[in-house]
């Protein structure tokens, strides 16, 4: 009997999860809020290149029966979806953040509604238009059950795309929220005209930071060295099609961030997470000058000149 899996939400990443779940022969339930074509070609509105394989099923109706349950819906609207969702399975979220008012990372809302559920999380260094096109790709699912996470890799691997077992979702959730927020940077650096070094050494301090909060808030400095933290990042910050480099990119030209907001169809994650990380960082006393400096610089309480000075009269560590 074929396995069925549902995809909640049908933005670029959760159409290219479907497209990619269809390829392991599974029967792949699609939920939209909005109506999507089904199998037609150069129609769909966030990969328009690309279209639904048959036994993707798209439906504005929440599934009922499912082996797996992705949730690919940004993160600050998940806690509007999951009291939908009467199903019995595994459920992996599949979106990166810090939610505004409560501080909470991804799995952490969910335990909420579903204290007892078997929970995962995947990330990783992937764009929704390369895991469409069947490209070369590498991510992790994390779960505090190991079991669970290889049961869920075995289950959605292909060649394509290998899914690599992590035991620290605590530490796979940190690295895909601050990941956005270096990307912002990143993306300032050259937008400002600072140089290819500025930005090598921001991703390289970047990581630094990012072991902090690892430790700091209950995961390992390891998992941030992998594909959901080191891998995620360079791609993020250096890959044209990462929405909050191009954001940072304008902000170093010298643009509003008002103004840039309001040309964009899609969530920027990184505007929501930088304030929220940043104080979930303070309150467990861990030292984030690079996530604090963006911070400002997104608030209009700093210029990019006034962040790289910042920045760079730091006290010099030991490396």
């Amino acid at each position: 009997m074929k396995k069925t899996i549902a995809v909640i939400g049908a933005g670029a990443w959760g159409i290219a999860l479907a497209i990619h779940f269809a390829r392991t022969h599974a029967n792949v339930y699609l939920w939209s809020r909005k109506d999507l074509p089904n199998h037609i070609t150069n129609t769909l509105p966030r990969l328009q290149n690309f279209s639904l394989p048959k036994n993707v099923f798209v439906s504005n109706q929440f599934p009922q029966n499912a082996d797996l349950l992705f949730l690919a819906v940004p993160l600050q609207y998940i806690r509007s979806i999951l009291p939908n969702l009467s199903i019995n399975c595994p459920i992996i979220a599949c979106c990166k953040g810090v939610e505004q008012k409560t501080l909470k990372f991804p799995l952490e809302i969910i335990q909420e509604f579903y204290p007892k559920h078997p929970l995962a999380i995947l990330s990783g260094p992937n764009f929704a238009s390369e895991v469409a096109a069947n490209l070369p790709t590498a991510s992790v699912i994390a779960s505090n059950k190991v079991e669970l996470a290889q049961n869920i890799s075995n289950q959605i691997s292909t060649s394509n795309f290998r899914f690599y077992i992590n035991e620290d979702p605590i530490g796979v959730q940190i690295g895909g929220a601050a990941k956005n927020i270096f990307a912002i940077a990143a993306g300032a650096t050259i937008g400002a005209g600072l140089g290819e070094n500025a930005r090598a050494s921001l991703i390289t301090r970047g990581i630094t930071e990012l072991s902090r909060l690892s430790n700091g808030l209950g995961g390992s400095s390891k998992t941030l060295s992998g594909l959901a933290g080191l891998g995620d990042m360079i791609l993020t910050c250096t890959g044209q099609e990462s929405r909050n480099y191009s954001l940072g990119l304008e902000l170093g030209k010298g643009r509003k961030l008002d103004d840039i907001l309001k040309e964009k169809t899609t969530v920027i994650e990184g505007v929501t997470t930088t304030p929220a990380l940043l104080e979930r960082a303070k309150q467990h006393e861990i030292d984030t000058p690079i996530i604090k400096i963006v911070a400002n610089l997104l608030s209009h309480h700093i210029s990019i000149q006034q962040a790289k000075e910042q920045l760079m009269s730091r006290p010099i560590p030991i490396e």
